[in-house]
């Protein structure tokens, strides 16, 4: 390169060119919380016509949105709804069928994993953080993340125009430029050589006048989310769930874990993340992931908002146990999957109850041995995938399958989603018995299986 050559930006300086642009004109016009807030409600309201992929080809805005909102929608439809040419299909399709093999597991290693190391960037906490005071509404962003989630990865979600997965994350991506536009009251661009955004009362309730007011030093911080920190974010989803497969036991093959990093790969395009910083091995995907978090840390925060939010998180898991004994289980295992150095960042490094650490430790490692032993003579056997299976069962039933709270989905999708949770409730890769215990540990009664789990008995006889 040319000495005199100019660098360019590093990723925590950079956003997301066509959303920013299409949030621009979409509030164009608006000025100050009160009109801006109208403004987005009036866009979320025309969003949620963008209900499959299929819809988002003929979308056209309603009367009643204004025309330079409308305007700049249908140009970001334009330029942003085609998968990159780099999608191959056949491996999104393994991925959703290894997420659906999953199934209860996942939901698990989102409570356990993923969303404690999403919380693990102090500034990323920081946006967290102001988006709503989240540590005091923790299922808001289980319910958010999840609807995003299942959208994408349930069949033909990112490939099929019946599937919504395009839809939701296009959805995303307006809302992380959103996100941006509030925070800096103006454009990213503008923010790079200006001064801080000096913080302001509220001028009303809600998250949107949270975030107009919050405040933001662009140079010591960074953009609020930036290109590092969305693919920081896309990390723990793909990277840090098959990490803590690996953990449990429970690892996949090197090709099955590469598809499932394309398929994620393929949602990040959607989202607006730069191919560049997306891994396509489990390699490359650790050390993009030890990479962000060391630079991350280098950023401290004071008050740091980071305990707050694993302590709330931790807090939901614990009331869905009944007995005291396991109630510190939720933190334990977090902390075997995230590791020393998450669960110190988190606060979660304070000392449990002895009798449940030695529970916790004793049955993972029996567990770990009774599945490495019987698999030799059963290959599916695993009382690791039984029992986090078991406890994501609880989890989904009151976060998501909460009939008073249904999901933010359309209809024909979460009646996907619904037909698809009540498959879960049965493991065809394990006997009946095992069936059986899981489903008293759930709480629930184990369905009928369809021969599938007669199958298995034969296997293990």
């Amino acid at each position: 390169m040319h000495r005199d050559a100019p660098h360019p930006p590093s990723p925590s300086m950079r956003a997301d060119p066509p959303a920013d642009l299409a949030v621009a004109g979409m509030l164009a016009g608006a000025e100050g919380p009160h009109q801006l807030a109208e403004r987005i409600a009036a866009v979320n309201r025309e969003l949620a016509r963008w209900d499959s992929n299929g819809a988002l080809a003929h979308w056209e805005p309603g009367p009643g949105l204004d025309p330079r909102a409308g305007a700049a929608l249908k140009d970001y439809l334009a330029a942003c709804l085609a998968l990159p040419g780099w999608a191959e299909p056949a491996r999104i399709a393994r991925a959703e069928s290894l997420f659906m093999d999953m199934s209860m597991l996942s939901c698990t290693l989102l409570f356990c994993a993923s969303l404690p190391e999403c919380y693990v960037l102090p500034d990323l906490s920081a946006v967290l953080h102001a988006a709503g005071q989240l540590e005091a509404h923790t299922d808001y962003r289980v319910r958010s993340t999840a609807a995003m989630i299942f959208p994408v990865m349930l069949a033909g979600g990112l490939t099929g125009r019946e599937g919504a997965g395009v839809a939701q994350a296009l959805k995303v991506r307006l809302i992380h430029a959103t996100i941006r536009h509030l925070i800096l009251r103006g454009s990213p661009d503008d923010s790079l050589g200006a001064g801080p955004v000096r913080p302001l009362l509220p001028a009303g309730g809600g998250i949107y006048h949270t975030l107009y007011a919050h405040g933001w030093d662009t140079a010591r911080n960074g953009l609020p989310c930036n290109q590092e920190e969305l693919a920081y974010t896309l990390l723990t989803f793909h990277y840090v769930f098959l990490r803590s497969l690996r953990k449990l036991g429970l690892g996949l093959e090197r090709q099955d874990e590469e598809d499932y990093l394309h398929a994620w790969n393929v949602l990040g395009h959607m989202l607006g993340i730069e191919r560049s910083l997306m891994p396509d091995t489990m390699a490359q995907a650790q050390q993009a992931f030890l990479d962000i978090q060391a630079r991350g840390r280098e950023l401290a925060r004071a008050p740091d908002p980071r305990p707050a939010l694993a302590a709330a998180l931790m807090r939901a898991m614990e009331d869905e146990i009944p007995l005291r004994l396991f109630k510190p289980f939720p933190t334990l295992l977090t902390r075997h999957l995230c590791g020393r150095d998450a669960s110190a960042d988190l606060g979660l490094n304070r000392r449990q109850p002895l009798l449940s650490r030695l529970v916790f430790t004793a049955g993972l490692g029996l567990v770990r041995a009774v599945d490495a032993l019987v698999r030799l003579a059963v290959p599916g056997f695993s009382i690791s995938r039984m029992l986090t299976r078991a406890f994501g069962y609880r989890l989904v039933t009151r976060f998501l399958m909460d009939q008073t709270r249904p999901l933010r989905l359309p209809d024909a999708l979460l009646g996907r989603l619904n037909d698809a949770l009540g498959q879960w409730r049965h493991d065809p890769r394990a006997p009946r018995w095992l069936n059986r215990l899981e489903a008293r540990l759930a709480g629930h009664r184990a369905p009928p299986a369809a021969g599938a789990g007669a199958d298995a008995d034969k296997r293990a006889a």
